[in-house]
């Protein structure tokens, strides 16, 4: 999905100017913190998962998307997926009404797990069904995509010739685990020259982005 989202390597988008990292606060407001707690609890619901959880942020107008600030964003796709998954009515968004018959089945984890949640995580590695397709040193070529949905493979790479120089395992592919279907797929970090990317601008660079196997194709001599 190409969207306000994926502006990496764009130009027209005017100076980058951003504020020391040793200065800058991990919230500039209190209404930032609170939608990263709302985030993250409502997450420990196991109604979605965190690729979802980007796509419900993704579909929003592109240009609501730049204008928006990043825990705008957040909100946006937080307030989405609560409609969407049966836990927020429009009513009770709008401040209108409370409806008390939500999902009955949601567990609401404790502090005790909520905590045990946060400090284990989970790991995004599968098992592997097939061998990889290509070996460290195979020159590749990253698949368009035109799709409406979800996908990490970064538009400035798209279209271009890369190559493959570490094979990383097999891992949850994150275009099928945004629909809801868990499965996996080899996942390879991938050389690409700064010139093929951006010409003289990106001359004597070089760039290394993990991308999954289905989105790789033999690469063009």
């Amino acid at each position: 999905m190409k969207g306000g989202h994926d502006l990496g390597g764009q130009s027209g988008m005017g100076p980058i100017n951003p504020e020391p990292e040793s200065q800058e606060p991990v919230f500039h407001a209190e209404w930032e913190r609170r939608v990263f707690g709302l985030t993250l609890a409502t997450g420990m619901l196991g109604k979605w998962n965190i690729d979802e959880s980007r796509h419900a942020r993704e579909r929003q107008d592109p240009i609501t998307y730049i204008e928006n600030s990043y825990y705008e964003n957040w909100l946006e796709g937080l307030e989405r997926l609560l409609q969407e998954k049966g836990l927020l009515a429009p009513d009770e968004l709008a401040g209108n009404a409370v409806i008390s018959d939500t999902d009955s089945a949601v567990q609401v984890p404790d502090p005790q797990l909520a905590s045990k949640i946060l400090a284990s995580g989970a790991s995004s590695e599968r098992e592997a069904r097939s061998e990889a397709l290509f070996s460290v040193g195979d020159r590749v070529l990253v698949r368009s995509s035109e799709g409406t949905g979800h996908t990490r493979a970064p538009r400035y790479v798209q279209g271009m010739n890369g190559i493959v120089s570490a094979i990383v395992g097999c891992h949850s592919f994150p275009d099928s685990n945004a629909v809801g279907v868990h499965e996996g797929a080899t996942l390879y970090r991938v050389s690409f020259l700064g010139k093929d990317l951006w010409g003289t601008t990106g001359a004597n660079s070089e760039v290394l982005v993990d991308l999954w196997e289905p989105y790789l194709s033999a690469g063009i001599s």
